[in-house]
């Protein structure tokens, strides 16, 4: 084996490597390897595979905590609160299965792209970025942790270790829609999530977020405010406001502003599917 491939099996061994070199960090690679332009990744690699404490879901009394490699698979099986039900709808979107058992979630965060499937419903989640190294750990809003296309804050020595979710995002029930050219396996020209807690009909809690619409997904807080203390009604988001949020470009899949009238529409349909009793996301 490579002097230059490293696969710990604790964290700390990891952070030392990381201390002491600027090794390439490599989980389920579904995005490294399509980006690396040899038969092999190039060197040095840190394989962060074999780490146990980097994957799965606990919930603590602060809230709850999805360890770095966990897969899109484990997401998808395990047994989460409703305001998951985005998550898991997302989940279910980022690839074919054989990429959902191998992909992670902190990859689809580190790899930055716009159409991140995971990122729109993490934000309604109010999900923050655990990252550590040798120094020590610290957290980071997921909303300031993509500073655009491809690019993270993630200073050297660092390396994601979790994403957590506070206990006061655990409540209502989360939903996701996407669309793309086709039903299945594509990148999206516009998503949305929503987190909605009610209470005898009348919206407690609001978190809306759309993606594939400019350089990072966003979250819409005018909007949210203005949902907050009256029944749930998706007339109140027009096309013209969901706009002003929004910077999409024009491309292949389509033009911006057919992505942010689409993105409006996912929105309200979205609320729909959240105003109308169903089963939980599985």
């Amino acid at each position: 084996m490579s002097a230059d491939y490293h696969r710990p099996k604790e964290l700390q061994a990891a952070l030392d490597i990381l201390a002491r070199d600027t090794p390439r960090i490599a989980a389920g690679c579904t995005d490294l390897f399509p980006a690396t332009e040899r038969k092999i990744l190039p060197g040095p690699v840190l394989d962060i595979t074999a780490i146990p404490a980097l994957r799965g879901i606990t919930r603590g009394d602060d809230g709850l905590r999805i360890g770095a490699t966990t897969t899109w698979a484990d997401i998808i099986r395990a047994d989460l609160p409703p305001a998951f039900d985005g998550l898991k709808l997302a989940a279910r979107e980022v690839g074919a299965k054989q990429i959902q058992n191998q992909g992670t979630i902190a990859g689809n965060l580190c790899n930055a792209s716009p159409a991140a499937d995971g990122v729109p419903p993490l934000l309604t989640l109010d999900a923050s970025v655990e990252v550590a190294s040798a120094q020590g750990l610290r957290q980071i809003p997921l909303h300031t942790f993509i500073l655009g296309p491809r690019r993270i804050d993630l200073r050297p020595g660092e390396m994601v270790t979790a994403i957590i979710v506070p206990e006061n995002a655990l409540t209502g029930r989360g939903h996701f829609l996407k669309l793309g050219a086709r039903d299945y396996l594509v990148i999206s020209i516009a998503m949305t999530a929503a987190r909605i807690t009610l209470e005898e009909g009348i919206v407690q809690q609001a978190a809306l977020a759309i993606g594939s619409c400019g350089p990072v997904a966003t979250r819409l807080p005018e909007l949210e405010a203005r949902l907050i203390g009256k029944p749930l009604d998706t007339h109140l988001i027009t096309n013209e406001e969901v706009a002003d949020h929004l910077s999409p470009i024009d491309d292949m899949r389509a033009d911006a502003g057919y992505r942010a009238s689409s993105a409006a529409e996912l929105l309200r349909r979205t609320l729909t599917d959240l105003s109308e009793p169903q089963e939980a996301a599985a």
